[in-house]
């Protein structure tokens, strides 16, 4: 018998006597006639498949024969510039993403992730990772609904906040950093070096880690090293949520309502930014391809400033009471997508702050349940609100607060300190 991360036994799978054809037997020549069927998007999301498939995506052309066709083009595809053509398939897919969070039709799958509630998740090439409440961090395929790793505390100390990449996770445990490698290894900064004030929150950019702390300052520590190579006044008031980025920049907010920006290069503060409401800022995001800072406060504010010109640009009340997350599809400049204590999920213009579709998962429906091998999978729908509907009226139980989401490509993972993990899928 066979042992699932929820405990759950499942018999050993039998060997099938028949052997069915395999798509990787497929001869290139016939890959090529099925693919010639699909639209442009379908053939974008089939070249990134796998190594094969994209070489032969290279060797017929595809792409570039139904984007030439597409725009009407005169000219050969051979002449078509290919940063072109990845512009606007870039620009194609963000446009389906959009309409489909907008518009689109909603499924929602939710399963037992955890034995306790657990409030935060992260995602990343299709895996989510959830944790803090629990004793352990779970690493999941969405496809598959499949608990692929699991990572245990290393000690009685709770798990503060975390972050991932395909090699490792960087957890905040008790006041120490502690790093979970993907190949089991594990490794707990030295108290000499690791410990400081109390850390509310955690993000890194190898090779740097850096700490928000209560006392309003950032620590930076090397990984490699496990040093401790910068201490940042960021604040005077506890730092609540962080955001590191590629080109080292330190985007912090408080408790008080303030956000600051500054440098790893540097202990100074470059700029400071503040919420007209003046509540404490929950949530925080950074788009380095608009240069735009989007926070959410305690009061239900969505706010959004430009560090090119270190302006507010929007301010918006999306919520009777605090928002706890907020995040946009890496390289999406149009999208944001907004979580808070009373349950709905909201699409917002991130250039404009206005409000373009709010969620909820819809009782009148009837729902569904099927099990995989690691997992009871409930399914239901979700319903769009109008403006004019009130939200009070929304039964709690299917509106639980959303005390993380993740976003992906037409898809939302979201927690809500519960035992269960909810994926919303938006459909064209």
């Amino acid at each position: 018998m066979n042992s699932t991360p929820s405990g759950i036994q499942t018999p050993p799978r039998k060997r099938s006597s028949k052997s069915g054809t395999k798509i990787e037997s497929l001869d290139r020549d016939i890959l090529c006639i099925i693919f010639s069927y699909l639209g442009l998007f379908d053939l974008v999301r089939c070249s990134v498949v796998c190594k094969s498939w994209n070489a032969i995506f290279n060797r017929c052309k595809l792409l570039q024969v139904l984007y030439d066709k597409l725009h009407r083009n005169s000219c050969s595809f051979s002449t078509t510039s290919s940063s072109s053509m990845r512009m606007h398939l870039e620009e194609l897919a963000m446009k389906h993403h959009k309409l489909a969070l907008e518009e689109g039709r909603i499924d929602i799958d939710q399963w037992k992730g955890h034995t306790v509630g657990v409030d935060q998740c992260r995602m990343k090439r299709g895996l989510i990772l959830t944790g803090v409440g629990d004793k352990v961090m779970r690493l999941w395929s969405l496809e598959r609904y499949k608990c692929v790793e699991e990572y245990s505390l290393p000690n009685t100390a709770s798990l503060v906040d975390f972050d991932f990449d395909e090699s490792k996770i960087v957890g905040l445990v008790g006041t120490r950093i502690c790093i979970w490698r993907r190949n089991g290894a594990t490794s707990v900064f030295p108290s000499r070096e690791g410990t400081f004030m109390k850390g509310l929150c955690i993000r890194y950019f190898d090779p740097e880690a850096v700490v928000g702390c209560e006392d309003g300052t950032a620590r930076v520590f090397d990984m490699y090293s496990k040093k401790c190579s910068q201490i940042i006044r960021m604040h005077y008031a506890p730092i609540t949520s962080l955001y590191l980025s590629e080109d080292q920049l330190i985007i912090s907010g408080s408790s008080l309502g303030s956000i600051t920006v500054s440098g790893l290069s540097s202990d100074q503060r470059v700029a400071t930014l503040r919420s007209s409401d003046f509540t404490g800022i929950k949530a925080l995001c950074y788009n380095p391809s608009s240069h735009l800072v989007f926070a959410g406060t305690t009061a239900g504010y969505a706010s959004c400033w430009d560090l090119r010109m270190m302006k507010s640009i929007w301010e918006t009340r999306v919520s009777p009471n605090v928002i706890y997350s907020l995040q946009h599809l890496q390289n999406d400049t149009s999208t944001l997508v907004v979580g808070g204590i009373d349950g709905v999920l909201r699409m917002l213009d991130q250039n404009t702050g206005k409000v373009l579709s709010s969620c909820v998962m819809d009782i009148s429906q009837s729902s569904s349940s099927s099990k995989t091998t690691s997992a009871v999978i409930q399914r239901t729908e979700g319903r769009r609100l109008s403006e004019e509907s009130p939200v009070d009226r929304i039964p709690r139980s299917i509106r639980p607060p959303i005390t993380c989401l993740a976003v992906g490509m037409k898809k939302v993972v979201t927690t809500h300190n519960s035992k269960y993990i909810r994926l919303w899928k938006f459909n064209i």
